[in-house]
Parts: C-alpha cells; structure tokens; sequence
C-alpha cells in the first residue's frame, strides 16, 4: 500500500468546524478530526492503475469467490479471491490434484488462459466453471520415462 499525503489548498476552515464553530489548531495537527485526515491512502490495482484506497473494507473485487474447476473425472470446488491469478489458481489446485503448476491447463471459456492472467479481468465470477487438463506432452514424457524404467528393471 503506498500513502501519500496531500495538501488542502482550502480558504476557511467551515467543513472543519467543531459545535461551537470554532477549530482548535492542536486538534487539526492531531488528526482529531471528523471531516479528513489529511492523509490518502492509494492502493496499486492488477490493472497497473493507481488509484484511491476506499473506507468500506477493501474494494468489492477483493471478494473471495467459489469457482469449479472439473478434470475429467472429479469436480473440485476452490474458493480464492477474485484478484488472483490463473497461476495461483494452479497453485491451489497442485495442493488438490497433485499436478504440478507446470502440468496443468486452465481453460475458461474454451480458451487456455495464461498463469499472468486475473480471473476477474477474463471475467471469472462466483460459480464460474473452470476446465483443468493434464499438458498432453508432460503426460506422455512421464509415461516414457515409466516405460524405461520398467524395462530396464
């Protein structure tokens, strides 16, 4: 998070205004205010834009959501947050499937999605299907290797 500090280029001090009408300076150096802080938190987007942190608890793109990701025999739910990456998804999924990151293709939409993309930019929502697929070429390296091992043996 980076904050930044701003100044006010205000003539009066009417929105700073206590009961009685009057600002005490000691309160407004303090930060013993309502009105503003004086202080403005920005938050650095996935997009890459800078924009204004906001007060409600996060933005709303910050949800955890459910996404099912089917193989070809089994449905796994995973919950993450709407932010991530397809690559972090693969990440949990290794945890669930014991596939490697590296072994796996994510499909959404009928298009592989790259492990740099953001589910919520391709437009991943809660309950959103996700297609996992084993790479074909790692699936069949490893069973070459597991032949050579069993006839060398």
């Amino acid at each position: 998070m980076i904050k930044l500090r701003t100044k006010r280029f205000s003539r009066g001090n009417s929105k700073q205004s206590s009961s009685n009408g009057s600002v005490k300076g000691d309160d407004v150096k303090a930060g013993n205010n309502n009105y503003c802080s004086g202080e403005i938190k920005w938050e650095l987007r996935p997009g890459g834009m800078l924009v204004q942190r906001r007060e409600n608890g996060g933005s709303m793109g910050e949800a955890v959501i459910t996404v099912k990701v089917s193989t070809v025999s089994h449905w796994h739910d995973i919950s993450i947050q709407s932010t991530s990456t397809f690559g972090e998804l693969k990440m949990l999924l290794s945890l669930v499937t014991g596939l490697e990151p590296k072994e796996q293709r994510l499909l959404f939409r009928g298009k592989e999605r790259e492990d740099s993309e953001y589910l919520h930019m391709v437009g991943v929502k809660d309950k959103d299907k996700v297609l996992l697929l084993q790479d074909p070429a790692i699936k069949e390296s490893k069973l070459r290797s597991f032949l050579n091992r069993t006839i060398s043996v």
